[in-house]
């Protein structure tokens, strides 16, 4: 897959582009229902034998659009992103950047430049999409800006037991621990990578030796607590357990979050290492307690039901 970065105004030269058939959509999480537009594009192009792309954006809008926000997290940070897209065959991957000057443009303007601009005869989006100056441009409408120059798909609702899937929705659902449901609407577990950084090394003297993830600030967290977690590292699966927080039987008034991982029946030197963590289910809250004894006991416990979970699901 080529990625190719864009900013109002590119300099691509139309004749230099291939007849292209693409998906287009900001696309946070890749979930089931990005995945029907994304792989009805990728249909559509072998069917007419043109290549196929995704048109997606960075940052998000709402950086731009909304005042006073700064940064946004994501399900899937840019990157991630791109790996998904790789594995669902797209040729192309344009990522435009999302700026006060290109939120002003017009839907004409927004389709002269981006699509029939970019050579794409085919354009599929869900339903909800819009584009140009306040979203004025939409699937309803879109037939108006085309000047028949590209066809087009709009995908309807796609829905899990009658329930909309949504980012909003996943991002609700990761922030109430209800981790099984969201990795249902995103059609595989919630997954990021990290890199191994020296940590208190206090997993290690209780018993259980963590690596501590220095994860990138873009990536969206679930919520606080004990997770069953696999862990992809050069090419083997381990099954480990893993904990988002502060550490609060040690630490007071801590802010900042970590990520600790313990894998299992595995001791080897970890440090600088990328992990690739997917979260199977979260486990329970994150406590404060009493004594180190009483949180080594817990986390035998956490270990015993970890396991289960994993030994059931075979």
């Amino acid at each position: 897959m080529r990625t190719i970065e864009l900013t109002y105004p590119h300099t691509l030269v139309l004749d230099e582009l291939p007849e292209t058939v693409s998906a287009i959509g900001f696309f946070d999480g890749i979930h089931k229902g990005h995945q029907q537009v994304i792989k009805k594009a990728v249909k559509e192009a072998e069917k007419n034998e043109m290549d196929s792309a995704v048109i997606t954006f960075h940052p998000h809008p709402s950086v731009v659009l909304k005042k006073g926000v700064q940064h946004v997290k994501y399900i899937t940070p840019l990157k991630q992103k791109q790996e998904l897209l790789k594995r669902l065959d797209v040729d192309r991957l344009y990522i435009i950047k999302f700026n006060e000057e290109l939120s002003k443009l017009s839907p004409q303007e927004f389709i002269d430049h981006f699509i029939i601009g970019l050579n794409i005869k085919h354009l599929v989006a869900g339903f909800d999409y819009s584009f140009g100056h306040k979203g004025q441009g939409n699937m309803k409408n879109i037939e108006q800006f085309t000047r028949n120059m590209f066809g087009y798909t709009t995908i309807d609702k796609v829905t899990l037991e009658d329930d909309k899937i949504s980012s909003t929705k996943i991002r609700h659902l990761l922030k109430n621990g209800d981790l099984e449901e969201a990795n249902k609407l995103l059609g595989r577990p919630l997954s990021f990578s990290g890199i191994v950084v020296k940590g208190d090394q206090r997993g290690r003297e209780l018993g259980y030796p963590t690596a501590n993830l220095r994860l990138h600030e873009d990536i969206l967290l679930p919520k606080k607590g004990v997770y069953a977690v696999r862990v992809i590292y050069k090419n083997e699966i381990y099954e480990g357990m893993a904990n988002i927080g502060t550490n609060p039987t040690f630490t007071e008034d801590r802010e900042d979050l970590s990520v600790e991982i313990n894998i299992f029946d595995y001791n080897n030197n970890l440090y600088g290492e990328e992990l690739h963590v997917e979260w199977h289910r979260y486990m329970r809250d994150e406590e404060k307690f009493d004594s180190a004894d009483a949180l080594i006991k817990q986390m035998a416990l956490d270990d015993q039901n970890v396991r289960a979970y994993f030994s059931d699901r075979v």
